[in-house]
């Protein structure tokens, strides 16, 4: 092996290490909760949920997102700790006059109904998504994730993660509003 391609070789590893440092650092501090939406601006995908079983509220589908102003669904599993933290903003948004429909999310329908009984039942209208097909069309990366509906039935937002106090009320509040100016 001739003595330039053993350099090029021995330095290789180094330029590799250097790009992937500087791909890191143009990262740092960057907002985790922005994940990118192929479906903002776009109509709710089409689907179909039936009510959690054994639950008194309704399934929905995507007829049942536009007409009724905005709507805010929110992606939630008993299974999930995150969906427990952010719970309690969704009980306040009920002083919000916004409907809020939830998206059971591969959840068995004893454990769903345990969980909205000891934490309070913030939705509207409960659609359980046990085969995840749902969650696919609405491009949902994990739970909990939360969604802004228009009266149009376009959606206006997306937020990846739990909800806390400060996001609910510089992310979440605003962006209801401004979907609740028409275009």
């Amino acid at each position: 092996m001739s003595r330039p391609l053993r350099i090029a070789l021995a330095v290789l590893p180094l330029v590799v290490l250097v790009g992937l440092l500087a791909t890191f650092a143009t990262q740092m501090g960057r907002s985790t909760s922005f994940v990118p939406s192929a479906l903002i601006d776009k109509p709710v995908p089409q689907f179909a949920l039936n009510a959690v079983e054994g639950h008194d509220q309704p399934g929905f589908a995507t007829a049942d997102l536009a007409g009724n102003g905005v709507v805010v669904v929110n992606v939630f599993a008993s299974w999930c700790v995150p969906c427990r933290d952010e719970h309690p903003m969704l009980l306040d948004l009920a002083d919000h006059d916004v409907l809020l429909y939830g998206i059971n999310y591969d959840d068995p329908a004893d454990n769903a109904r345990a969980f909205l009984a000891e934490l309070g039942n913030p939705y509207d209208r409960i659609g359980a998504d046990r085969d995840r097909r749902a969650g696919i069309e609405w491009g949902v990366y994990g739970v909990p994730e939360t969604f802004v509906v228009d009266n149009d039935g376009v959606i206006r937002f997306k937020h990846v993660g739990p909800l806390d106090a400060r996001s609910y009320e510089t992310v979440l509040l605003p962006a209801i509003e401004t979907a609740r100016t028409p275009i």
